[in-house]
């Protein structure tokens, strides 16, 4: 008799665990849409929100300097046109720098301060279709080749990182490093840095 109860109450109690594991493993995972312009930092890592902001701030800082009053008494009435050579990923982690490089466009635009020049493979296609065009398209439709704009300076940079880390705590530092060349001159514009500091510290529980 006692035996019988006794497994009995090993069925009840392993039904239990079960039924509890169960639970928990289906309430255990929840997706909530938010909006895209909410910051959700779950880690210490460089997000969307970083990108944004940090070319926000250093669009702001390069329209700041003389070399924008100085083009416009040159060429009053004329915007400064300028191209991004290249954006460099030196940290220790993998960052989409066409984001950031589509965040530093749309600050420049935003401003109406300066126009973009496409650069690289996107001109080389450009060229392309003009050349089909050129081949294939209507005389009144046909975009004639030799009128490109040129540009007057070439934006550049690089994203570093730095990681200090100590029991369960850590800080991840980035610095963001860019600089504005005039073409005709070789001269530097602009040149300016941005940093940001991110402190992340693990529960007892290792979350």
């Amino acid at each position: 008799m006692n035996i019988n109860f006794g497994k009995q109450s090993l069925k009840v109690i392993a039904a239990a665990i079960c039924l509890s594991t169960f639970i928990v493993g289906c309430g255990g995972t929840k997706t909530t849409r938010v909006a895209a312009d909410k910051e959700m930092a779950l880690t210490d890592k460089w997000n969307d929100e970083d990108s944004r902001l940090v070319a926000e701030e250093m669009v702001d800082d390069m329209f700041s300097y003389p070399w924008l009053k100085r083009f416009n008494k040159k060429f009053p009435g004329k915007e400064p046109t300028i191209t991004i050579q290249r954006i460099k990923n030196k940290s220790h982690e993998h960052i989409a720098t066409d984001t950031f490089v589509n965040d530093i466009k749309r600050a420049v635009m935003r401003s109406g301060m300066a126009e973009f020049i496409v650069s690289g493979d996107e001109r080389e296609r450009i060229r392309d279709e003009l050349r089909q065009q050129d081949m294939n398209a209507s005389e009144e439709t046909r975009m004639e080749m030799g009128e490109e704009m040129g540009a007057n300076f070439a934006l550049s940079g690089s994203i570093n990182s730095f990681v200090d880390q100590l029991e369960g705590k850590r800080v991840t530092s980035y610095q963001i490093d860019m600089k504005l060349i005039n073409l005709q001159t070789t001269r530097e514009a602009w040149s300016g840095t941005k940093k940001i500091k991110k402190f992340m510290e693990r529960s007892s529980f290792g979350l």
